[in-house]
Formats: C-alpha cells, structure tokens, sequence
C-alpha cells in the first residue's frame, strides 16, 4: 500500500492530492491514507500534509529504503523478492548467512546504513559509517560446484568496478582478489562466504562495503592514506540509490552469464579491470614470503606469480598482496 501512495504522489510532484482523492485510487477509507502517511513521514519521507489541499511529496529521504530500491530496479531476480533493511546492523553479511539458512530466496539482499561491526577479509574492521556507503550483501544459490565459489568474489569486483564506472565516471580499477582502489586507495572491499557440501553449494553470500558519500574528515586518523570515497574523487556526492541499482543489475547480468557460458568471459573482463596484474607484487601469509610479477589469474582465479625461480600459483585465503614500493 506504502509504495503505491508514493507512486501516486511522485505523478505530482508540485502538487497536492486529497486524501479523498487518494482514498479513491486505492479503494481505502482516508483513515488507512492517513495512517499510511504517518508510517511513510516516520520512514524519512518528507511528506507535506495541508488542510484543505491535501498531501505532497516534498522530499524523498537520502536512505535505502526497499519500496525506493524496488522503484529503481532494473533486475529479475536479485533484490526483487526480499530485502532486509536495517538502520545499523553489526554485519550484513552475517544477517545474511542467518537469513539464508532460514531459508530466503536467491537473489534476497541485506544492506544498513550503519555497520558496527563490518569486516573484510581475514577479518579486518571496515569502516561503515551511516547514510555515507553502500553496506550490502546479497544471498545466491549457485548451480555450479563448491570449487568454484570463490571466484564470485571476481565476479562481483568486474560488476562494481563496471557500476561505478558508468554511474560516477571513475577509472577505479581490481586490486587481486577483493579491492576495488582509485590510485592506490581502497574505494571496495567485497567479502565472499560459503555453506556447501561436498558436491553443492548451498548459498553463497557476496558482502559489499563501498564507499560512496565518506568525506576526507570522515575517515579515522589511519585509514586516511590508504582508503577514499567516490565523493573526495569527483567532488560531489553520489546518489546511493543510483549506484546500488546499477551494482545489483550489473551483478544480476555477470551472474546469469557465468551460469549461462562459464567463468571464462568474466575472467577475461577482470584482466582488463586489473590493476594488480603486471606490477611488482609482495605476497606474504601462510608461513611464506615472497616478491614477484603479478602475470595471470589462472582458471580458478588464482594469481599467478613469476618469481626469479618458478611461476607461484597464490589463492586468496592463504595471503595478502602487498605491492612493492
């Protein structure tokens, strides 16, 4: 009912409508449109209610709200059937394990404002302040076999990277395995998790922290040299709700592909994202150290390496990239 009254409204933005007359359209007593419209005001909807005029929409609230996602949506499948929206949440990606285990469609999305307890990988804090990024996870439920689960992680990088690319005009590009950076600074941070059995994936949730709107202030004292928004890059906020239509599409649209063709197209779309591939890399973890040419991802989506003495093949649980300096 909520997102019908707004569709109404929003065909007359200069505007009033009568309660009566929106009672009329939606076959309810003006009681129920006015009930609706304190729910709408409380949600972050700046709703002008007049007397004898009626009501208009003044204002749409900078949040991501489901029924202002849906509106804006371009996809079949993800984000259509549920979304969990949260005003501040510890993890998203941990609700969304939660929420799959209970059962939720492939496709269903979690995203907060606020996250107070995000991480990336190997579990590293990110830094997700309210109303200024994109928190998000989102829940699939893959045919393809539990080996090749984390090159979604690959999949769901080329899908941002390719978003905010076309959204924001930035030339960000794919730090190996999970980053997305503008000139060096961490602009992405993508956290895949799985449950799977020996021979099939139950769910896969692909997590997302990007940071859109995050002014220079706004990062702690040591994130500040090595962490950016696209905001400090172009120089004025980003529509988050435009941004997040376009992820989602994107991935929706690289998700059906690699079901459709296989991986091989995609890989092939992330080494033209690459900006680890070709440089001086430090690979570190796993009791082991070593420096080398970044020179391939091979068909799992493992780095390849060429050091002085052997071509080293690098799976992302096992390290960090580190470049040289």
């Amino acid at each position: 009912m909520r997102t019908r009254i707004l569709e109404i409204l929003r065909k007359k933005p200069e505007g009033y409508l009568s309660g009566e007359e929106i009672s009329r359209q939606l076959s309810v007593s003006r009681t129920a449109i006015w009930k609706h419209m304190q729910t709408l005001k409380q949600a972050g909807y700046e709703i002008e209610a007049h007397p004898r005029r009626g009501y208009r929409l003044k204002n749409l609230p900078d949040l991501l709200l489901p029924d202002e996602i849906r509106d804006t949506l371009n996809t079949k499948r993800v984000g259509r059937e549920k979304i969990y929206y949260f005003s501040d949440i510890a993890s998203t990606n941990n609700e969304a394990k939660r929420q799959a285990n209970l059962g939720c469609p492939e496709g269903s999305i979690i995203l907060s404002e606020a996250q107070n307890g995000g991480r990336g990988r190997l579990s590293r804090n990110w830094f997700s302040p309210s109303g200024k990024g994109i928190w998000l996870s989102v829940v699939l439920r893959p045919p393809f076999n539990p080996y090749d689960a984390p090159k979604c992680t690959l999949l769901t990088a080329v899908a941002v990277t390719k978003a905010i690319r076309r959204v924001a005009q930035v030339e960000c590009g794919i730090k190996w395995p999970n980053d997305i950076l503008y000139q060096g600074k961490k602009m992405v941070g993508i956290l895949t998790e799985m449950s799977a059995e020996i021979d099939a994936i139950n769910y896969v949730v692909i997590g997302m922290g990007i940071n859109v709107n995050i002014g220079e202030q706004d990062f702690p004292a040591e994130l500040k040299d090595i962490a950016t928004s696209l905001s400090i890059v172009v120089g004025h906020d980003i529509s988050r709700l435009t941004l997040l239509s376009a992820v989602l599409t994107e991935l929706e649209q690289a998700y059906d592909s690699v079901i459709q063709q296989g991986f091989s197209e995609m890989l092939d779309e992330w080494r033209e994202l690459s900006v680890t591939l070709g440089q001086n890399v430090n690979v570190v973890g796993s009791g082991r150290e070593f420096s080398g040419i970044a020179v391939d991802i091979d068909h799992d989506g493992a780095l390849l390496v060429q050091t002085e003495e052997a071509l080293e093949r690098v799976l992302a649980g096992d390290v960090s990239i580190r470049p040289q300096r």
